[in-house]
């Protein structure tokens, strides 16, 4: 009996798309971590390297630069040691405020109601029908841009309405629940029941909102410096991928120089999707097949 009990435990917590994307940016996130402890940096910058050097397994490889260099003369492995934790940053910091605005804004337009959940709803629908990145382009073109803190805060602009969404819509469910009306009943304000009767409860979906700003954020920093309106003087995946454009690297046959940035792109992506499919299964047991 113990034998089996044993078998069948299986914490909601250990779900595979959950394990498996948070394994995939834990080894992004090394990348910047660990990195600079084996690696010099400082050949992230123009002219500390030979220039349009191969990758160590090509012909004529050199094992100084084991992912080659590009035309200016910057060691790739140093660029994308350099250049992952400032995409990730982006995504951060976008995501951080565009969940904390939404949080307070959907908390009050769900438990509020009235005149204030008009307002809000109004608000967020409206910015969901704007074309962000027509209008991040024509913002980026206009802000200049020192480092990735800024493009973050352009960002996180139109980072908020799906999370004030999400929160309003898991706040008229809640507000409902027999808990949340002792509450309300107990004399708790309205402070309370919102962060503290129901804000955990609505973990597993705001963690959820959450990794998904973080990719989309991401992405909208990474095409806006493909289009080379991001920060010229900050190493990160979109500027590398935009200088490789510029050279016509895929042309020239320098795949060394686009194809990492890319891939690292690719397997960040797919970890955040993978996390957020493995919430919404923790948060939503129809998803992984468990009868509610």
């Amino acid at each position: 009996m113990v034998r089996r009990s044993v078998s069948r435990y299986n914490p909601e917590w250990l779900n595979k798309k959950l394990v498996i994307g948070g394994s995939m940016i834990l080894v992004v996130v090394l990348i910047g971590l660990v990195g600079p402890l084996f690696w010099n940096t400082d050949l992230a910058y123009v002219g500390s390297s030979p220039r349009s050097l191969p990758p160590i397994w090509a012909l004529k490889g050199n094992i100084a630069h084991p992912l080659g260099t590009e035309n200016m003369g910057r060691d790739m492995l140093a660029q994308l040691i350099v250049g992952t934790p400032s995409s990730l940053k982006v995504g951060l910091i976008a995501a951080s405020i565009g969940l904390g605005v939404g949080l307070v804004l959907g908390s009050l337009a769900g438990y509020m109601g009235g005149k204030v959940d008009n307002i809000i709803r109004t608000l967020a629908d409206s910015a969901t029908t704007i074309p962000s990145l027509a209008v991040l382009v024509v913002i980026a073109a206009h802000v200049r841009m020192q480092d990735t803190t800024v493009m973050a805060l352009i960002l996180a602009l139109f980072a908020w309405p799906h999370p004030t969404r999400i929160v309003r819509a898991q706040v008229l469910t809640l507000r409902e629940r027999g808990y949340v009306r002792m509450a309300i009943l107990s004399g708790a304000n309205a402070f309370e029941v919102m962060f503290i009767e129901m804000l955990p409860n609505m973990l597993p979906w705001l963690a959820a909102s959450y990794t998904g700003g973080i990719s989309g954020a991401i992405l909208g920093a990474t095409g806006l410096e493909v289009l080379g309106l991001g920060p010229a003087r900050v190493p990160s995946l979109g500027l590398i991928i935009n200088q490789a454009t510029g050279a016509s690297a895929l042309m020239r046959g320098l795949y060394w120089w686009w194809m990492p940035p890319i891939l690292i792109l690719m397997i960040i992506f797919t970890g955040f999707f993978l996390i957020t499919m493995g919430l919404d299964e923790i948060a939503n047991p129809r998803l992984r097949g468990v009868k509610a």
